[in-house]
């Protein structure tokens, strides 16, 4: 990732030009948080300061409580809320349109767009947030920058590795596969091995997962051009992908079954399912569901489109980022740094399962890096860090992610009641794509 300075424009991982948010805004009637004529000064020194976060993070609650006991002026009140796809976003939209919005909110990446579109966030570079770039992973840090205007404090991310039953593989004679045909191959004799055995699932109500292998595959869905949002779905590498795992599920190969559900916790337990292409925070999801597979776990690197490659993806990823109407932007901004980039709360956030952290010293001596019982000894994150040094920092975000999320789903789901195959989803969710953005009042080109 080649660094920018701070006022130089950006054409980092997931940034959108300013410019098409402005666009994007004027079609809502609003005006972007750059415009803002005035800028809130801080508190005089021994004033009490209440704010307000919202936040699903698990361990951010004993991170906040680390604050509130350093920090006597500045009082954080954390309620939880759902995950944002789970309803949290629902709810911090309504609070925005109300005018009750918290101080902080827990934003994804992906977000950050749709809230920018709502004029929903508050630009932090006139409160000094550009100063806080060299303490996190450069492309991390991009997540929240548009034309050069910071609207969000990156706080995780999701590097992807496989996951995989060491001892199962190790039964059956199937090595770690290194390129995706090798997985084809070993999806089949894994479940040649043993009936009940599989490889993997596809999950079809969980498009952001396919979306991070698209992204592997060298996909580019959204660009920016000017005042123009670029299209481009149905690339031949994102059909590629969708026509690979339609095979798999053709040759009954693979388990269908929704992730994150019952079911599939099940066979992680079992071994019903052996891998799981997957970020690294999936690792507090094996331990945590399957704790009497201790031991049994590995982690490799993606399987690869092109052997001998060494190209990863991103799933999930948050920020910490100011709602508009906050009192206290430059206190809120001063939380939000401490709660990323101080090492007694990023150990806190660890030991909690967030993710792959956005501090960029947050790896190297932390609980990560070290060997890990669970997965037989390995230093597995190892892998992860690889992975994140490994992933396309071109991929950009729409403000309408969750309809295409909706529209993937939809198309993959009807693909397993017999009505359509996943590369017909793809092509299909490429045209309502275009159709939601116009929707939007925004330019549309479809980049063929």
């Amino acid at each position: 990732m080649s660094r920018t300075t701070p006022r130089r424009r950006s054409r980092g991982a997931l940034a959108v030009t300013l410019a098409v948010v402005s666009l994007a805004v004027s079609a809502c009637g609003g005006s972007t948080g750059s415009k803002d004529p005035a800028v809130q000064a801080p508190v005089k020194p021994g004033q009490k300061v209440d704010l307000r976060f919202w936040s699903w993070v698990p361990g951010v609650d004993k991170a906040v409580d680390k604050w509130n006991a350093t920090h006597p002026d500045i009082h954080v009140k954390l309620e939880k809320i759902p995950a944002g796809s789970s309803g949290g976003y629902a709810k911090m939209r309504a609070a925005l349109k109300s005018g009750n919005a918290p101080d902080l909110a827990q934003v994804e990446y992906q977000e950050i767009p749709s809230f920018l579109l709502e004029n929903g966030l508050v630009n932090l570079s006139p409160y000094g947030a550009d100063k806080d770039k060299s303490k996190f992973v450069d492309w991390q840090w991009q997540q929240g920058v548009f034309d050069s205007e910071v609207y969000a404090i990156p706080q995780a991310s999701g590097p992807m590795g496989l996951f995989y039953r060491a001892d199962l593989f190790e039964k059956w004679g199937v090595a770690p596969p290194a390129t995706w045909d090798e997985f084809a191959r070993a999806a089949q004799k894994i479940h040649d091995a043993d009936p009940k055995a599989y490889i993997s699932t596809f999950p079809a109500g969980n498009s952001a997962w396919f979306t991070a292998l698209a992204w592997q595959a060298g996909a580019k869905w959204f660009g920016v051009d000017g005042d123009t949002w670029s299209v481009n779905i149905d690339s031949p590498q994102t059909l590629k992908v969708a026509a690979f795992w339609d095979d798999l599920r053709t040759k009954k190969v693979i388990k269908t079954e929704p992730d994150f559900a019952n079911g599939w916790y099940k066979d992680l337990q079992t071994g019903g399912i052996t891998s799981w292409v997957s970020a690294q925070w999936g690792d507090a999801i094996i331990s945590g569901n399957a704790p009497r597979t201790t031991g049994k776990w590995a982690v490799a690197p993606m399987p690869q489109w092109t052997k001998g490659a060494n190209v990863s993806a991103n799933w999930g990823g948050s920020s910490t980022a100011v709602l508009k109407g906050a009192k206290h932007i430059p206190e809120a901004l001063k939380f939000a740094e401490w709660l990323n980039t101080d090492p007694a709360s990023v150990d806190l956030l660890l030991q909690g399962g967030y993710g792959w952290p956005a501090s960029a010293d947050g790896y190297k001596g932390s609980s990560l890096d070290k060997p890990s019982p669970f997965f037989g000894g390995q230093k597995y994150n190892e892998v992860f860090a690889q992975a994140d040094k490994s992933i396309d920092n071109s991929w950009k975000w729409i403000p309408t992610i969750d309809a295409t999320y909706q529209h993937l789903n939809d198309g993959f789901q009807a693909a397993l009641a017999g009505k359509g195959t996943f590369v017909s989803a793809v092509k299909q969710a490429q045209q309502q794509t275009v159709e939601d953005l116009k929707r939007k009042g925004l330019k549309v080109s479809t980049g063929k």
